[in-house]
């Protein structure tokens, strides 16, 4: 039996999906309609560990699915297994183009007999472990071929991050701002403007200009950066303008949220 892992941890834009889910493969051995596919039993395994460790379950994810199906298709005509073979996308790659958007993506895979073995090899492998039982995650794809009498097996893991227009990332940090009593104005063209710049505002036509700007890069919006939180308690500003934009300087297929907040 043999296992490997890789756990990725990067800010990136996301990729343009390339293609949709699969059909999921299931064990050969299916000899009735109301058996359990091995899939299916590995994401259940999975909850039921994540449960006893105290940590939340999983949810299931087509798009993350569909990749590592993608790549169990391709570990099962290779033979030996491997995260990446020469030729193929990598595994940020292969998430991003199935549909996935992610801040932290993680796999586990496996080559084994039965659904018990896979699960159980993951579990007593340090590295293996940490992935599936990451409290960090809240998405799985699991897939599993059957091929030359065992089974092949790419768990998938993933922390999502919601898609979300221009004008919901906006209404989301607006509704934390007003929490400070700062009012918001209503035209957010100045905030859009300086979020698509590295520095400095754009000049306004009206000749309001900030006296804070703040801009960041993140795959939460639960809550504002100490330093804006800091600003807006300190008494000093009455008004706030919110603007989104796309995420920028990032690579490869991770997502992000871009934001920038002017106070007045």
């Amino acid at each position: 039996m043999r296992y490997f892992s890789l756990g990725l941890l990067l800010s990136l834009t996301l990729a343009v999906p390339l293609f949709a889910a699969q059909p999921q493969e299931y064990w050969q051995d299916r000899n009735s309609g109301n058996l359990q596919s091995v899939d299916e039993q590995l994401f259940e395994l999975a909850n039921q560990a994540r449960a006893r460790a105290g940590v939340a379950p999983l949810q299931w994810d087509p798009a993350l699915a569909a990749a590592a199906l993608y790549h169990c298709r391709r570990m099962a005509a290779e033979g030996p297994i491997a995260h990446q073979y020469n030729g193929e996308p990598d595994l940020a790659s292969r998430a991003g183009r199935a549909g996935a958007r992610f801040s932290l993506i993680e796999e586990n895979v496996a080559l084994a007999s039965s659904p018990d073995l896979i699960h159980d090899g993951w579990m007593h492998s340090p590295e293996h472990r940490a992935n599936l039982l990451n409290p960090r995650i809240d998405r799985i794809g699991v897939a599993v071929v059957a091929s030359r009498g065992v089974l092949y097996a790419v768990a998938d893991y993933e922390r999502t991050v919601q898609s979300l227009t221009t004008l919901q990332i906006e209404a989301r940090v607006v509704a934390l701002i007003r929490e400070s009593g700062v009012s918001i104005l209503g035209d957010p063209s100045l905030a859009r403007a300086a979020c698509a710049t590295d520095e400095g505002v754009p000049h306004s036509r009206a000749g309001l200009q900030p006296a804070f700007v703040m801009r960041w890069q993140g795959s939460e919006l639960t809550r504002l950066p100490q330093v804006l939180l800091d600003r807006l308690n300190s008494g000093r500003y009455r008004r706030a303008s919110v603007g989104s934009c796309p995420a920028q300087g990032l690579e490869g297929t991770f997502s992000a949220y871009r934001v920038a907040v002017l106070l007045y």
